[in-house]
């Protein structure tokens, strides 16, 4: 008896295509009309029923089997093969169709899309010949099956349905962040973070720990909770993530750090520029950096990225993830090997994903769950995945097969028994949006949305009579991601990935069909390949697409990466591949014109030219009946579409977002099921008009400018936005070069209510509309569901719309609203809780505003978490009390409150005060003298304030109070501050940095008491500051760190007994009359590792005596011309006296 397949074997989803198609009346008409051999159709029929009588069986015995492995690549080829004759009848059938209706209904005859075309001849003879050909592979197959084993299976075949119908249950993706913990690696924890800790370093100033173990271990999670654990904020200056894989390019992995750190592009093309920015970024700097899915095990590349690295403070770290033993070696990096889990944390983990919130399982189901889990040999990945296929299980006998598959004894494979279980569960049309991944990279991060559509054009989704395509796409979008087969990115929201090892299994089930130019090492593209996929950074595989030459039955042909250069002639790739169903040339450099042979792709169903130069499309585009995706986005020398685009009737998507056109052709409104995504568009064009736009099913986002040219306010309504259901992001942009008469203020206010969008409007921006007041949908129900509302440039309006009962405005932006003196209670409306949704909240470059009606805040804002106030010069009366509360408060420009340039700025943990005048109102200076004492502040930047005696005068004295969680603090070009406060040390008993800079008057501690447990200390241009504290350090057992830059008078440094003995770094920087160092300084202090002498020009020489022993950092860099000289290598005067140093540095 056939094994027992519960989801529905994969080649099942290749038959239903082949079945629906045999069953459609345009096959049929086909072969009535010309008398060819009907009993093809039904010989056909019955072949690929005795097909898929095997294909359960099939399905697992490939896991099993190299042969059942070979017969089903065989059978998918044939039945692709069958699929593209069968598609070709079905198309030339319905355009035959077509072009009888037009003739008889008297329509304009278009000769150019006529069946005489050569395009569309189709040979009867050649017809018959192929589908022979079909039916006697078929034929050879079905008897190959039999003979090599195959059992068949009982019950009914695809074509009846049983697998054809789409799954029902509800996906769980909502729950998937809140149950995706990690289990039993507390202790793993722990070891990380004490390497993490800086007095771990033995010496070295740059740690590499790298976390090793078998994929599936669960080594890139344990990282990543690590990576956002609380233990370490604060405790690194930098923090980067960057996912290497196993491209290893010096340059590439280079830049992709650099990018990580400035969370930008980088596009620098030389390999020394790059170090050069990273060593600058990182100088001085302590980082984490993560390497995650390290594959590199050549020492001299890695040697080559670590020499910007090594530029980094003392307490740097890297950690890595790494499958390999060799990477470890090769980084010289310490080890850490992850564990299987141990039994209790693996039932913790299954549990989580199979019973969810279901605290009283069933006992059976556990039973059988401990000894499914006791099969997964302590691999989360399998566990997880595990558990979320049985979560869709209800039976006990479902439970049973997958506990008793033969799956479960599979040996040297390279897949996990557990995942080709999960695997073999999905239903057959899942099987297939699966596989069909295996086209994607690893760690490639593909967009939801994206990807549906692919499947949409690939016909993959099932159509139904009451679902779009896209929601049942979504749907087993969904199904997979609960399934545990996608995951989402830890960078974008809207992208996911695949982990390494189902991107493996993809690729197993489909490796002879999807093929990777530049990823899959093989030595040619086997002739099966249907997808193809190319990645454009691999430059030695990328020779103009040669080697695809012989490979003429593609059905996808798209890039992974951004920009590429076509070595194919571009007529070549559009003629040559006759049965593409995807083609993908967007990013191509060297597109500049689409040739007219783009009209031969009869089967196209998706074509993406975005991101090119091309200047129109050519007319044969509009035979592409197939088509139902069109996307042409940032192409910007693209201004028309062409005239007969109406005729793509199968056509569902249209995109040309970024792309200014100037004409979009008529009739388009006949396309009942398309959907536009365009970015803008302005009122005014005579070939464009506001009537067409109203017309298009919009989605997406849409901005409509130069308002201002609409002159009967009723053409407002014409754009019909009330009725744009699938818009979810509007701007609506006036453009006027003086301020307008009555008459125009009158008739914007007209317009803007004619204006009004549909409910499921989730962003609105209104910009430089010159109306006197808000429409009154801004009161009504209008905007229920909108999360983001921005109003600029709205001078004319004197008050504020109501605002406070939109149930989920989490964004709100008010700016230039010059009119507006104050805010008062109309704002928040009747509501007793006003803005219940409302997180950020930012005004700004309001002339006018004097007032915040505080008495009116109250009960509102529940959720308020940042709040800024920019450019608000006469604002002056108190704020709001409950602002102290907020996570984020930035307030800027305030003249009235903090002098013209002015800056106050609380951000999490962080306050910073810049260039604050000496005259604040009272109320104020308390508003920040409590902002300061909040709890959560762990961190004080005073700057540049030049006239206030800030910390010191009654007046302005911030620390008057203990601040009990305050440990960085830094004063900054103050030339009034003069002393903190006596006890210092008990009004800051957490105080671990002090950065003192340029504050002249600053010349000792008022009781000479340092806080005691300051651990670094940065002295800048303060020389009686530093001359005063020769016997302050005392005993001090905490002080680590200490830079002395600029202004140090003395000649030489530092005096005997002026260093702690707890120090480990000291930084001499910039002391332009520094001669010599004191050894007796240096020798009585034994902890200390690193000393760094930068731009001391007069620093003669090294101490006599040398360095002390205990120094093994030692930078000299700048402008230090003599000390350079002496400790040139070999023959300098005083390099013998630092040979002894580990990780030397003269730059």
């Amino acid at each position: 008896m056939a094994a027992e397949l519960v989801g529905g074997a994969l080649l099942s989803a290749f038959l239903q295509v082949a079945f629906d198609r045999l069953a459609s009346p345009q096959v049929l008409h086909f072969f009535r009309g010309r008398k060819l051999d009907q009993k093809l159709l039904k010989r056909l029929k019955r072949k690929l029923r005795s097909i898929d009588a095997l294909a359960d069986d099939a399905d697992i015995q490939q896991f099993i089997n190299k042969r059942v492995k070979a017969w089903l690549a065989d059978v998918i080829d044939a039945l692709f093969e069958a699929e593209d004759l069968l598609d070709e009848i079905y198309e030339f059938s319905l355009r035959e169709v077509e072009d009888e209706y037009q003739r008889t209904s008297n329509k304009v005859w278009n000769l150019n899309l006529s069946l005489s075309s050569v395009s569309f001849f189709i040979d009867e003879n050649e017809i018959e010949t192929r589908m022979e050909q079909v039916l006697d592979d078929l034929d050879e197959l079905v008897n190959e099956g039999s003979r090599i084993g195959l059992k068949e299976a009982s019950g009914v075949g695809v074509d009846s349905g049983s697998n054809s119908k789409v799954s029902q249950k509800s996906s769980s993706t909502s729950l998937l962040s809140e149950r995706d913990d990690i289990y039993g690696r507390d202790d793993d924890k722990d070891i990380i973070f004490n390497w993490l800790a800086p007095d771990s370093d033995d010496g070295d100033k740059l740690l590499i720990l790298s976390i090793m173990g078998m994929g599936g271990l669960g080594k890139t999670t344990l990282a990543q909770h690590v990576y956002h654990d609380q233990r370490i904020e604060g405790k690194f200056d930098i923090k980067a993530w960057v996912c290497v894989s196993d491209d290893f390019d010096v340059f590439k992995v280079t830049r992709t750090i650099l990018e990580a750190i400035t969370r930008s592009t980088d596009d620098s093309r030389n390999l020394e520029m790059v170090q050069g920015r990273l060593k600058e970024i990182l100088s001085g700097n302590r980082f984490l950096l993560v390497l995650d899915d390290v594959w590199n095990e050549s020492w001299s590349k890695w040697e080559q990225v670590q020499k910007a690295l090594d530029s980094g403070a003392h307490g740097s770290r890297i950690l890595v993830t790494t499958r390999s033993k060799k990477v470890a070696l090769s980084m010289r990096s310490k080890e850490h090997h992850l564990k299987e889990l141990q039994e209790d944390y693996c039932w913790q983990l299954f549990a989580n994903h199979a019973f969810q919130n279901d605290t009283q399982a069933n006992t059976a189901f556990k039973e059988i769950g401990k000894q499914i889990v006791e099969k997964c040999r302590g691999l989360p990945l399998a566990l997880k995945t595990m558990g979320s296929l049985l979560h869709n299980k209800s039976s006990i006998s479902e439970w049973e097969n997958v506990l008793k598959s033969e799956i479960w004894e599979l040996e040297d494979s390279d897949v996990i028994p557990a995942l080709a279980l999960s695997y073999n569960h999905l239903p057959s049309h899942l099987k297939r949006c699966y596989a069909y991944c295996a086209l994607f990279p690893k760690d490639y991060e593909f967009d939801k949305n994206c990807l549906i559509q692919l499947w949409i054009a690939e016909n993959f989704v099932q159509f139904h009579h009451h679902k779009s395509p896209e929601d049942i796409g979504e749907q087993y979008f969904d199904d997979l991601l609960s399934r545990s087969f996608f995951q989402q990115s830890n960078r974008y929201k809207t992208c996911f990935v695949m982990h390494d090892l189902l991107n493996d299994l993809a690729k197993y089930v489909c490796e002879d069909i999807c093929f990777r130019l530049g990823v899959d090492k093989t030595k040619g593209i086997p002739k099966t390949t249907r997808h193809f996929t190319f990645a454009t950074n691999h430059v030695e595989y990328f020779d103009g697409f040669g080697s695809i030459h012989d490979v003429e039955r593609l059905h996808t042909f798209m890039p992974t990466d951004w920009s590429w250069h076509c070595k194919m002639s571009i007529d070549d790739l559009f003629s040559k591949f006759k049965f593409l169903r995807v083609l993908s040339v967007s990013n191509c450099s060297n597109l500049t014109k689409v040739p007219d042979s783009v009209g031969d792709l009869k089967h196209l169903r998706s074509l993406d030219l975005s991101n090119t130069h091309i200047e129109r499309l050519p007319e044969s585009t509009c035979s592409l009946y197939n088509l139902q995706i069109l996307k042409l986005n940032n192409c910007p020398l693209l201004k028309e579409l062409p005239s007969n685009l109406h005729k793509l009737t199968n056509l569902r998507r249209l995109e040309f977002m970024d792309t200014e056109l100037l004409k979009v052709p008529e009739h388009l409104e006949k396309l009942k099921n398309l959907q536009v995504f365009m970015s803008s568009f302005d009122v005014g064009s005579k070939e464009f008009s506001i009537q067409q736009l109203g017309q298009l099913d919009h989605h997406g986002r849409l901005s409509i400018g130069e308002l201002q040219n609409i002159e009967n306010p009723s053409d407002a309504k014409a754009a019909d936005l009330k009725n744009k259901t699938h818009l979810r992001e509007l701007k609506l942009k006036w453009n006027r070069d003086q301020v307008p008469v009555d008459a125009l203020k009158e008739r914007d206010v007209n317009v803007m209510e004619n204006l009004q969008p549909s409910k499921y409007l989730e962003k609105l921006s209104i910009s430089h509309y010159d109306g006197t007041k808000f429409p009154t949908w801004f009161g009504d129900y209008s905007l229920l569901n909108v999360v983001s509302l921005s109003l600029f440039q709205c001078k004319q309006c004197k008050c504020l719309p109501s605002l406070g009962h939109l149930p989920f405005l989490k964004d709100l932006t008010i700016s230039g609203l010059d009119g507006v003196v104050c805010i008062d209670a109309d704002f928040y409306g009747s509501s007793s809780c006003s803005f219940p949704s409302l997180e950020t909240l930012k005004f700004s470059h309001m002339k006018g505003w004097e007032k915040w009606d505080c008495e009116a805040m109250r009960g509102a804002f529940p959720r308020l978490h940042h709040l800024a106030i920019d450019y608000c010069p006469k604002l002056k009366e108190r704020l709001p009390v409950q602002i102290l509360h907020f996570e984020t408060v930035y307030i800027r420009h305030c003249k009235q409150l903090l002098g013209y340039d002015g800056m106050v700025k609380m951000n999490g943990k962080e306050v910073t005060i810049f260039r604050v005048h000496h005259n604040m109102e009272v109320w104020f200076v308390e508003w920040i003298g409590k902002m300061i004492s909040h709890d959560s502040v762990e961190d004080l930047k005073v700057y540049s304030c030049p006239n206030m005696s800030i910390l010191m005068n009654q007046q302005y004295n911030f620390l008057v109070h203990a601040h009990n969680h305050l440990q960085d603090l830094a004063i900054i070009d103050c030339p009034q501050f003069e002393s903190f406060p006596e006890r210092v040390h008990i009004l800051l008993p957490c105080l671990e940095f002090l950065s003192i800079r340029d504050c002249p008057r600053f010349e000792s501690f008022s009781d000479g008491c340092l806080p005691s447990n300051i651990k670094r200390m940065y002295l800048t241009n303060s020389s009686k500051l530093v001359a005063s504290l020769k016997g302050s350090f005392g005993d001090n057992p905490s002080l680590e760190t200490l830079f002395i830059i600029g202004k140090l008078e003395a000649e030489s440094f530092p005096d005997e007994g002026f260093l702690p003995l707890s120090l480990t770094s000291l930084g001499i920087y910039d002391c332009q009359h520094l001669k010599k160092l004191d050894y007796k300084g240096l020798c009585h202090v034994p902890s200390l590792k690193e000393l760094l002498l930068v731009n001391c020009p007069s620093l003669q020489c090294l101490p006599d005596e040398g360095l002390p022993k205990s120094i093994s950092y030692l930078t000299i860099s700048g402008n230090c011309p003599l000390l350079k000289q002496r400790c040139k290598y070999p023959g300098g005067q005083d390099w013998g006296k630092i040979a002894h140093v580990q990780n030397l540095s003269i730059l």
